[in-house]
């Protein structure tokens, strides 16, 4: 009967929730149109070209063996560490280079390939997603705090804070998973590497064509899918916050936030990060008066939490899996506060080493030919990612098309 009256009240809560929200959007259809672009600007700019190649490669890496070949080799570094296969290295790679929520999508690869267990792919999940490099210091560095040199520091944290929550998710599973007993484990050699290729090779037998096209159409349906959520939360975070609950929350952490030494002006940016990552950042770079050191650790928080928009991806990329969504989440709070607190504590020596509040005069001319290099990764992002982004739906129709038509005949 209790499990009745509660599937009740969740289906209420929800119905509730959604026809708020459709009135919302009915009474301000301004905001949610600026929302809509602003969410669409982020995707078709900076996301899908950024996460397009890096995923198409992904796949042909996979199918090819390239990735099994490099499990074989970094099995003695990840098994220790992390306690998932080598395998678990090309995800973690993956995912920093290429950022949210790629290091999900190739853990479910990966799991439905049976090279990992349900367990390992949990905990491979947990770690394996980060923000990019050209997010951390192009768009948040670059683009908000116009400090690139504060890059190097948020960078720093970001990726410390992941391998150590890696380190922390290793014990999870740990009395459901059955012990392995690798007894006079020897190190791989390169010959079992190239064997390991050979044999995944072997046994995928569809044409590089039908490859390739598969690659393209897999990646395009999960940025079309990541895109849809990046301007549902985009739309999602400005009604909550002209409906009040935004700054309702806020007022709570007025009472958390001095808890930890900072500033009650930064609650409202750190609920809309809480929410959606790119404008958390966004609103904390626009505090006036604040020390950017508080920026920072705020910032970081943020970064390492993710926000719920993509928590709802990566929900999403799991959906379809045995993989459980709840020790990412876990792990997404756990990196927040890693990534805040080794902000202060690698505060000073970052600060003085890489001149983030320096005058230009002062900044060493490797750091400013730094600073030039991602202004202009930003600026190519921007002037050619609608472009390619254009062509690749295009590539994307055909192969739908296509496939269509081949279903039909047979």
């Amino acid at each position: 009967m209790g499990k009745m009256n509660g599937s009740k009240i969740k289906t209420l809560l929800l119905a509730f929730s959604v026809t708020l929200m459709a009135i919302s959007m009915i009474i301000l259809p301004e905001d949610s149109l600026e929302a809509s672009i602003r969410g669409l600007n982020m995707w078709w700019k900076i996301v899908f070209p950024s996460l397009f190649p890096f995923f198409v490669i992904s796949e042909l890496l996979i199918s090819f063996g390239v990735v099994k070949f490099m499990g074989v080799l970094l099995e003695p570094f990840m098994r220790p560490f992390f306690r998932v296969p080598g395998v678990g290295g090309f995800a973690w790679a993956m995912g920093m280079a290429t950022g949210f929520p790629a290091g999900a999508k190739l853990t479910v690869r990966l799991r439905q390939e049976k090279q990992i267990t349900r367990i390992e792919a949990q905990r491979l999940a947990s770690f394996t997603n980060s923000s990019s490099p050209l997010f951390i210091f192009g768009a948040v560095s670059v683009g908000f705090f116009q400090n690139p040199r504060l890059g190097f520091l948020l960078a720093a944290v970001h990726y410390l804070g992941n391998f150590c929550v890696g380190i922390i998710m290793r014990f999870y599973g740990a009395k459901e998973e059955k012990k392995k007993q690798n007894k006079g484990q020897s190190l791989p050699s390169l010959s079992q590497a190239f064997s390991a290729l050979h044999q995944t090779r072997m046994k995928n037998q569809k044409p590089i064509g039908k490859l390739l096209g598969d690659a393209v159409m897999s990646s395009i349906h999960t940025l079309l899918m990541i895109g849809g959520f990046i301007i549902l939360f985009s739309v999602l975070n400005k009604l909550l916050f002209h409906l009040h609950f935004t700054p309702a929350i806020a007022s709570l952490l007025d009472y958390i936030l001095p808890i930890f030494q900072l500033p009650k002006e930064f609650g409202n940016s750190l609920v809309a990060g809480i929410f959606e990552i790119t404008l958390g950042s966004q609103m904390t770079s626009e505090i006036p008066g604040s020390l950017l050191m508080h920026q920072a650790v705020i910032v970081s928080f943020i970064l390492g939490f993710s926000g719920l928009s993509v928590h709802a991806q990566v929900a999403s990329i799991l959906a379809d899996t045995d993989i459980g969504y709840k020790p990412f989440f876990f792990a997404r709070i756990l990196h927040g506060f890693l990534s805040s607190i080794f902000t202060v504590l690698l505060w000073k020596p970052f600060s003085h080493y890489f001149h983030i509040q320096a005058i230009e005069t002062t900044v060493p001319v490797f750091l400013q030919e730094h600073e030039q290099w991602w202004k202009k990764i930003m600026s190519l992002f921007t002037e050619t990612g609608p472009l390619l982004t254009i062509i690749a739906l295009i590539f994307y129709i055909f192969f739908y098309v296509k496939a269509n038509r081949r279903i039909q005949h047979n």
